[in-house]
């Protein structure tokens, strides 16, 4: 099996975020297997002309995630060894810190509907990626003002990269190679 470089992760992120980009907005949690691409062309081979065989990484999407609670059903997922990674992503509402001491302290439901619901929110996705040796990589799309998918003219998705941007869901994402 080829080595694969920590450099090569947030590439592997940034390529998730556009292949869920292009969904749209409004899609459920989706949860990628990270693999060596040679290793996979070795394993498959009717895979050939279908991947970039220069990837280091491969994501394979995973089976939808249960409803519910997202960390329970991350602590369930053992990957296999041949999976070296993994990537999840995810819809969030962003909130000013300042608005933050707006929210009413009450159950999750009620706050998320609070944070949803509140002027300064902003929508984005959230792919936040592993490495089975702690490697950390996170890409942020918020979503833009100006239109339903920002690809109308009228609005420009934010992007924005940064390892530590969800340091609660990386810790998730490095169990499930415990």
């Amino acid at each position: 099996m080829s080595r694969v470089s920590t450099k090569d992760l947030p590439t592997a992120a940034r390529e998730v975020e556009e292949f869920v980009a292009t969904g749209g907005w409004d899609q459920p949690p989706q949860l990628f297997a990270l693999v060596p691409t040679a290793h996979l062309l070795s394993e498959e081979p009717d895979l050939v002309g279908q991947v970039d065989p220069d990837a280091a990484l491969t994501p394979v999407a995973q089976e939808a995630l249960p409803d519910g609670d997202l960390g329970a059903a991350l602590g369930t997922i053992l990957w296999p060894e041949a999976v070296v990674g993994c990537a999840l992503a995810q819809e969030i509402v962003m909130l000013p810190p300042e608005a933050e001491s707006e929210l009413p302290d009450a159950d999750a439901d009620t706050v998320n509907a609070a944070a949803v619901d509140h002027p300064a929110a902003r929508e984005a996705r959230l792919v936040a990626a592993v490495l089975r040796d702690g490697t950390v990589a996170c890409v942020l799309r918020l979503r833009s003002s100006g239109g339903a998918d920002g690809a109308d003219g009228e609005g420009v998705d934010e992007i924005v990269e940064h390892p530590g941007l969800a340091q609660n869901l990386t810790t998730a994402l490095l169990d499930t190679f415990r």
